[in-house]
């Protein structure tokens, strides 16, 4: 998300936040809401003349260790809580790239709906909010779920500002659930150089009675790799019979090992670009895999995804800006209808191309909608969104 804002505030309170939105939607400004700055993305948006910055809201407000909650403010960074969070023998289940610095934090990754591995067995960001307070342009705090005193009738807010991308307000508090920490954690692997039986073996483990923590893939140099990683005192144990599965459906099986946090290191990595390239977000379903892989192949990518929910990030090498944007619209052509998201990727590319890949439908009639409903002037990051929400 670029930003052209002539005046930068960071509120150090919820209702200083919302009169500041306030006072710039009075005036017909519009407002970049910004975090650590490790998610750039979105469209180019429109020119804005103020900026709001979290980094003032990064207090742990409760960590309720015996019901397995917590409340945050936006600000507060995801390293910090899963230190916090470990140190009681608890986790908070999202596990995205935490971007440079690891300084990624709680209200940027709700907001843009970031996800880890983690996600095959907890579900995203949506899923673990169970409260939620906002700061409207209109000056007002609203709020929904639980620990909370006044409700939006009719709206489930959690649901509407998780992915949103700060264009219906400011997240200023969430409410989450947390999940035991497990005693160990083991990875079974496998590997092959034919897409579908790729496809075919992820599946087939997605499938059985295993209940994998994580279930990966990843697609590099013609060489396609399963990853399921098990959690639990039966994780070895689990992680072998996963083992003995992916040989049974013709993969190159590995060892188990409990010793594993570098690979999944390596696939949280894989969603990101590190050096000037680009990364395309693929929704498309579990049969799409082989697909997409070939896809990433003849493009010369990286590709790594969550086996069973079809989604899969394609990561382009650094090239010629115009060579970029005609790799990202071949990859589109190729996988359509699967939608393909791009994420990373430099300004130039950003300018030629519509990062969303989303078609005028009903879908984004009613998104226009709820803009309107939450913000009717245009205030909070105009322009970043589907359809120049």
């Amino acid at each position: 998300m670029s930003t052209q804002a002539q005046h930068a505030h960071t509120p150090a309170t919820a209702r200083e936040a919302a009169q500041l939105l306030r006072g710039y939607a009075a005036r017909g400004i519009g407002v970049r809401i910004a975090g650590a700055g490790t998610k750039p993305w979105g469209g180019a948006g429109a020119e804005c003349g103020g900026e709001l910055c979290t980094r003032g809201l990064d207090a742990i407000v409760e960590h309720n260790t015996g019901d397995l909650t917590a409340v945050l403010q936006p600000g507060v960074s995801l390293l910090e809580l899963d230190a916090t969070f470990a140190a009681a023998g608890q986790m908070l289940a999202l596990d995205p790239p935490l971007g440079d610095g690891d300084a990624a934090t709680i209200g940027g990754l709700v907001a843009t709906g970031d996800s880890g591995p983690l996600r095959h067995r907890y579900g995203a960001a949506r899923d673990l909010v169970l409260g939620i307070t906002v700061a409207l342009s209109d000056g007002s705090l609203a709020h929904a779920g639980g620990k909370v005193i006044k409700n939006v009738a009719g709206y489930d807010l959690a649901k509407l500002f998780s992915g949103s991308f700060g264009t219906l307000g400011l997240i200023t508090e969430v409410a989450v659930r947390l999940h035991p920490l497990p005693p160990a954690q083991a990875t079974a692997s496998a590997t092959t150089d034919d897409p579908g039986l790729l496809q075919r073996a992820a599946i087939v483990l997605a499938s059985s009675s295993l209940e994998a923590q994580s279930l990966d893939v990843r697609w590099e140099a013609q060489t396609g790799t399963v990853l399921a990683r098990f959690a639990g005192v039966a994780a070895a144990a689990q992680a072998a019979a996963a083992e003995a599965l992916l040989a049974a459906t013709g993969l190159n099986a590995a060892a188990a090992t409990e010793d594993d946090d570098e690979l999944w290191a390596r696939q949280r990595a894989a969603q990101r670009s590190a050096d000037g390239g680009a990364v395309v977000r693929v929704s498309g379903r579990p049969t799409g895999l082989a697909e997409a892989c070939v896809a990433a192949q003849v493009a010369g990518a990286t590709l790594v995804g969550r086996a069973a929910l079809g989604l899969s990030w394609i990561a382009l090498p650094a090239a010629a800006p115009g060579e970029l944007v005609t790799a990202i619209a071949r990859l589109r052509n190729v996988l359509a209808p699967s939608p393909c998201v791009v994420l990373d990727a430099p300004a130039y590319v950003r300018a030629h191309l519509d990062p969303w890949d989303h078609p005028e439908d009903a879908a984004l009639v009613l998104m226009r909608r709820v803009k309107e409903r939450f913000d009717p002037a245009r205030t909070c990051n105009p322009g970043i969104f589907v359809g120049g929400i």
